[in-house]
C-alpha cells in the first residue's frame, strides 16, 4: 500500500477500485484505479472532492471515521467529472449546512448533474488567487481551465505547502499497485490531458511561484519526495518535446507481411547503433500505450497495409489519436504496403502533415505485398536519416 499519510490535520479519505478493468470506457486497466479525496480538520472542516459512485459506501465510511463525530463546513469541488463529483449530492443532503466551494463554471455544471438540489444559498464562489481561511490552514485557489475540463481548479494549502492538483500528476492503478509511477502516469497524461499542453504549461507557471512540499492528486499516490522530477516530466509532456531519444515503430499489418517489414526496419536501425528501438503491432497493442510511446520517443516510423483504398483501421485510429492530442515536434518515417494500388502511404502522410512541426523522412517506402532487396536498401537509407 502506498503511504497516503499527509499530516495530523489532513487525511486521505479516498479508496481504490481493484476490480475495474476499463476507465472512462476506453482505457484498459491492469491494476485497478484509485480515487482520492481529502479532509482538512481545523476550526472549519473541509472536504476536498468526493469520489466515484462505485466506492460511495467506502468513502462515506472513511469520511465519517476521519470526522470523529464532527461535520464538514465546506466541500471544495476541484473538478466536476463524475469519478470525482458523483457524491456531491449525497454529501449535500447529508450535511445541509455545508457550503460548496467552486468557481462560477463549477456551479453552472452542478445544476446539470444535480437538478434536484438548490445550491444557490450554499455556494461559495472563488476566483483566481482567492484564499479561504479555516483557522491554522489557509486554502488558495488557482484556476486551471481545460486541465482538462473548463471548471478545473487546484488548491494550495499555504501552511503545510501542499498542492491539491486535481487530475494533474495523476496515474492509472490502485494505490497498492506494484508499478513505477512514470509509465502509467504518462499513459494517463497523454490519454486524458495530452490535448491541453498549453493549458498545463499555464498551470505549471503558476506552480513555479509556490513553495510546494507535497502534491496530492485525485488519482494515484501522494507525491512527497523529489517533486522536481514529477514537475519536470509534466513540463516535458506538456511542451510536446521528446522524453527520450529513441525510435517507435508503429505497425498495422493484415496478414503479417507489413509486420515482417517493420521487424526488418527495426533490425536495420539497431544494426546502425540505435540503442532504443520499440516495435508495436497496433492490432494487439493497447491504443493508449501506443499513444504514450509515440509521445515518449524522439522518432516515429509508421508502417501500414492499405485497406479499401485507404488505411488499415488500427493505423487510422492510432494517427487520429495522435492528432487529437496535438502530436508534434517529431521526425517520422513512412512505410506502406499494397498489393495492387498502395494507398496507406498517402493517407498517413496527409494526416501527419496536418500536425505541427512534423519532419517526414523522404521517400516513403512502398512495399508490393512482400518486401524485396530494394525495400531493404530504402530502409537502410531511412535509418541513416533517423540517426
Amino acid at each position: 500500500m502506498r503511504d497516503m499519510t499527509i499530516s495530523k490535520d489532513i487525511i486521505h479519505i479516498g479508496a481504490s477500485d481493484k476490480n475495474i478493468k476499463i476507465f472512462e470506457n476506453q482505457y484498459v486497466l491492469e491494476n485497478g484505479m484509485s480515487y482520492n479525496s481529502y479532509l482538512i480538520k481545523d476550526q472549519k472542516n473541509v472536504v476536498l472532492d468526493t469520489i466515484d459512485e462505485k466506492l460511495t459506501e467506502k468513502w462515506l465510511e472513511n469520511l465519517e471515521k476521519a470526522l470523529e463525530g464532527e461535520k464538514p463546513d465546506y466541500l471544495v469541488v476541484s473538478h466536476m467529472e463524475p469519478d470525482h463529483a458523483y457524491n456531491i449530492g449525497i454529501l449535500a443532503k447529508k450535511y445541509p449546512d455545508m457550503k460548496i466551494v467552486g468557481n462560477q463554471i463549477t456551479f453552472n455544471m452542478l445544476s446539470n448533474f444535480f437538478k434536484e438540489i438548490d445550491f444557490s444559498k450554499r455556494k461559495f464562489v472563488v476566483m483566481e488567487g482567492d484564499v479561504l481561511d479555516i483557522g491554522k490552514h489557509k486554502l488558495q485557489f488557482f484556476m486551471a481551465p481545460m486541465v482538462h475540463w473548463p471548471e478545473v481548479m487546484v488548491t494550495y494549502e499555504q501552511t503545510e505547502k501542499i498542492l491539491f492538483s486535481a487530475d494533474g500528476f495523476g496515474k492509472f492503478g490502485a494505490l497498492d499497485a506494484d508499478e513505477e509511477w512514470d509509465c502509467e502516469a504518462r499513459r494517463y497524461y497523454f490519454g486524458i490531458v495530452g490535448k491541453y499542453g498549453m493549458q498545463v504549461q499555464s498551470l505549471l507557471k503558476k506552480a513555479t511561484n509556490l513553495d510546494i512540499q507535497m502534491i496530492c492528486p485525485l488519482h494515484g499516490p501522494i507525491l512527497k519526495e523529489n517533486l522536481e522530477y514529477y514537475i519536470n516530466k509534466y513540463n516535458i509532456w506538456s511542451s510536446y518535446e521528446p522524453e527520450e531519444e529513441g525510435i517507435y515503430i508503429a505497425c498495422s499489418s493484415i496478414y503479417g507481411n507489413t509486420l515482417k517489414a517493420a521487424e526488418k526496419m527495426a533490425e536495420v536501425l539497431r544494426n546502425k547503433g540505435n540503442k532504443k528501438v520499440v516495435l508495436a503491432d497496433l492490432a494487439k497493442e493497447d491504443w493508449a500505450e501506443a499513444v504514450e510511446d509515440a509521445f515518449r520517443y524522439s522518432h516515429l516510423i509508421v508502417a501500414s497495409s492499405s485497406y479499401n483504398a485507404g488505411l488499415f483501421p488500427p493505423m487510422k485510429h492510432f494517427l487520429d489519436h495522435l492528432k487529437e492530442r496535438n502530436y508534434q515536434n517529431r521526425t517520422v518515417g513512412i512505410i506502406e504496403n499494397g498489393s495492387w494500388a498502395p494507398s496507406a502511404g498517402k493517407c498517413m502522410k496527409e494526416t501527419l502533415e496536418s500536425m505541427k512541426n512534423i519532419n517526414i523522412v523522404e521517400p516513403v517506402i512502398t512495399i508490393k505485398s512482400t518486401m524485396n532487396d530494394e525495400n531493404i536498401a530504402q530502409m537502410e537509407e531511412m535509418a541513416d536519416k533517423m540517426l
